[in-house]
């Protein structure tokens, strides 16, 4: 779990730690199905904005050695800011070697799955959505449940089928297509269970295997979590598929991929001074 490669690039030149870059990022493609969300109020903006803060972040002298180490600290950073999203005890037991919260637990598993599903992740996203609630959801329902979307909403098929064209297509720029992959899945919540867990998880394998954040060293789980209320709020607007909602979510969704480069950049100092020390 500690790093990954990959090898397409979304936002520059520079190499992912660890990887290298091998095709060109296609921003906005032609495809008269998909809107085009980057063209809404403050987008483009906002796109550039997260851009240079996770630039900024992979360039971070911590994070061209000690990227494993940093990635590894912002993964379990992440699980348990998500699993706190989901009802799970933000602080973990001290003197426990096991975790006991079923969320919390969850949550590390899927986040130490993440690696692996990137490669997985654009070609097969339900796939990967299947291992991910697996993982998530193994303390929470019966194996039987596990990796299996509910049947007890008919729109959860198609909402799924459309999920997965819009990650195979690709068709917005990397932080739009995190933010879209990240309200929908929130929003369809296809499993019943860990569904707020999976949807996170989701928007991490898109902030990593689209090169946005390559190696995961952003914590944007962090600031979704202090954001309170607002976050399930804007989320269930996006849902309407209103303009001015998709827009709001997707400009939050930046906002917090912005301040989770601030607190990869904490983990990167630390680092640093670990290493002085």
């Amino acid at each position: 779990m500690a790093g990954y490669r990959h090898a397409a690039s979304a936002d520059g030149p520079d190499t992912a730690p660890g990887g290298r870059w091998s095709a060109p990022y296609g921003a906005l493609m032609a495809n008269p199905q998909w809107t085009d969300l980057a063209a809404l109020p403050g987008v483009s903006d906002a796109v550039e904005g997260t851009r240079a803060a996770i630039m900024a972040l992979r360039r971070h002298p911590a994070n061209r050695k000690q990227w494993p180490r940093t990635a590894a600290a912002a993964s379990i950073r992440a699980a348990r800011a998500s699993a706190a999203l989901d009802g799970a005890p933000l602080v973990l037991e001290p003197d426990s070697v096991v975790i006991g919260d079923p969320i919390l637990a969850g949550a590390v598993r899927a986040g130490s799955a993440i690696g692996s599903l990137a490669t997985v992740w654009l070609r097969s996203p339900l796939q990967a959505l299947a291992r991910l609630h697996t993982l998530a959801a193994a303390d929470l329902v019966r194996p039987d449940q596990l990796g299996r979307p509910r049947v007890d909403d008919p729109s959860v098929g198609p909402g799924l089928a459309r999920f997965a064209e819009l990650v195979t297509s690709n068709p917005w720029p990397a932080p739009v297509q995190v933010a879209v992959a990240h309200g929908q899945l929130l929003t369809l919540a296809p499993f019943g269970a860990a569904d707020g867990v999976v949807a996170r998880a989701a928007a991490r394998l898109s902030m990593i295997s689209t090169g946005l954040d390559p190696a995961g060293l952003g914590v944007p789980e962090a600031a979704h979590l202090r954001s309170g209320t607002r976050y399930s709020e804007l989320a269930a607007r996006f849902a309407t598929g209103r303009p001015a909602d998709q827009a709001e979510w997707i400009l939050e969704v930046c906002r917090c991929l912005i301040a989770g480069a601030r607190e990869g950049a904490s983990i990167a100092d630390a680092a640093v001074d670990g290493a002085k020390g």
